[in-house]
């Protein structure tokens, strides 16, 4: 069956939609293009699911007072500044209502699909800046934002939706370059749905900013460090009456009993960040010196635990390729406009599965 019959998924992680292609169980796949762990979920959060079996039985705190506490001694922050969602993409479909209020949004491009989509829902007027030329070359985000098309129409009531690393390109952002836009921003909201993939003192998180900035919201995610999809849990940081408005939006009860127990456990498995920060210290290089070596890939280092390749063939044939002769897949990036067909984006997961992409990817590109 042709990529071009069959129902093209817009997010990485489609495993049926793969499968179908590979003609093989879901399971045989080898997913590179779910941007995930491979080295979790970790024990101890899997133990303490098993502890809390048993409260399946009972609503959860609609407070979440536990969960609340113990994320904030993590952050070093009050309670106060934190709301639990189910998932980063609930807390971001409230922060895309409260950006849709603003007289823009901007919005760097290439951008995660699911902005476009939450702004798109709540009518905000979008307003896009792109990040990359057409050959290929970065362009600074001040520079993309001060020479985004329509700019000379935006007031200080702009919003602003930015993710720090960058998805899909992998870039980290330093907060001195995010600082001066809250300063010409009305409101600022940054994802940083994978700044847990950088030590401690690479991270350049905003976090602590909530408390002079109250035009500033935060949001996280645990879904990718601690390979945690299918728990769905995210959180978002900002100043209390911004997230108690919120609250009042959204249903009582949005996180489960066992993604608040594992959310907790999570934070505080020092043993299992360690292990994390080490594996990717390693099979980041790795896989781009890799990928680097095989003609026509191009990949962007990136800062986190996926990669951007520029694909000199098209990319659609070879996401095929590689899925009928070697169950493995790998992201498309045709759901970001500005990239198009020659681009593609991989996981980076462990080393022997990095080796068997590069082996696989040397089979389809050279034969």
């Amino acid at each position: 069956m042709s990529t071009s019959i069959v129902h093209r998924p817009f997010h990485g992680g489609n495993l049926t939609w793969a499968a179908q292609l590979a003609g093989c169980p879901p399971s045989s796949l080898l997913d590179f293009s779910a941007s995930v762990s491979p080295l979790g979920p970790p024990a101890t959060v899997l133990a303490a699911i098993q502890a809390q079996l048993s409260s399946l039985a009972t609503y959860p705190d609609p407070a979440y007072s536990q969960l609340r506490q113990g994320l904030a001694r993590h952050h070093g922050i009050s309670p106060n500044w934190i709301l639990p969602g189910n998932g980063a993409a609930e807390l971001l479909t409230w922060a895309c209502r409260e950006l849709a209020t603003q007289t823009a949004c901007l919005l760097p491009t290439p951008a995660f699909g699911d902005y476009r989509r939450g702004l798109q829902g709540f009518a905000a007027t979008i307003v896009s800046c792109p990040l990359l030329t057409n050959q290929g070359t970065e362009i600074s985000l001040e520079q993309a934002i001060a020479s985004a098309p329509q700019r000379q129409g935006i007031s200080p009531d702009s919003g602003l939706l930015l993710n720090n690393p960058h998805n899909p390109t992998g870039r980290l952002f330093h907060r001195d370059q995010i600082l001066p836009l809250l300063d010409t921003c009305a409101l600022v909201v940054v994802d940083e749905a994978f700044m847990d993939f950088l030590p401690p003192g690479q991270q350049q998180s905003v976090i602590d900013l909530v408390g002079p900035y109250d035009n500033l919201v935060v949001v996280r995610s645990q879904t990718k460090f601690y390979s945690l999809p299918g728990l769905r849990l995210g959180y978002a940081i900002a100043q209390p009456e911004r997230l108690q408005r919120w609250q009042h939006w959204r249903d009582p009860w949005p996180v489960n009993i066992l993604a608040a127990t594992a959310a907790l456990a999570a934070i505080q498995d020092q043993p299992f960040q360690q292990q994390s920060w080490a594996w990717l210290g390693q099979a980041r290089p790795q896989l781009v010196d890799g990928l680097t070596q095989l003609p026509g890939l191009m990949p962007w280092p990136g800062a986190a635990n996926y990669l951007l390749v520029r694909s000199d063939v098209p990319v659609p044939p070879l996401q095929e390729a590689l899925l009928r002769r070697h169950r493995i897949l790998i992201r498309d990036c045709l759901s970001f406009p500005e990239l198009g067909e020659h681009y593609f984006r991989v996981a980076i997961r462990t080393p022997d599965d990095n080796q068997r992409l590069l082996t696989a990817l040397a089979d389809v590109l050279i034969g």
